[in-house]
């Protein structure tokens, strides 16, 4: 298996893992007492799902390219 393909199908795992660390920080109770008192989730919630987002979608970007 290429090193490229290798690299993308870890984004992409790395990306799930991300998103899914994310959803769960955000149905926190500390992320709902700081939606309550700011109107938006915490700082490390927004860069989990944010995170998680740009890896799956490189990750998904390098397993739909053409091998060489």
């Amino acid at each position: 298996m290429p090193i490229q393909k290798s690299l993308a199908i870890g984004l992409t795992i790395l990306g799930v893992v991300l998103l899914t660390l994310g959803v769960i920080a955000y149905d926190s109770a500390g992320s709902s007492i700081s939606q309550f008192f700011r109107d938006r989730p915490t700082d490390k919630t927004v860069w989990l799902l944010l995170g998680g987002v740009v890896a799956l979608v490189a990750g998904l970007g390098g397993l739909a390219r053409p091998a060489k």
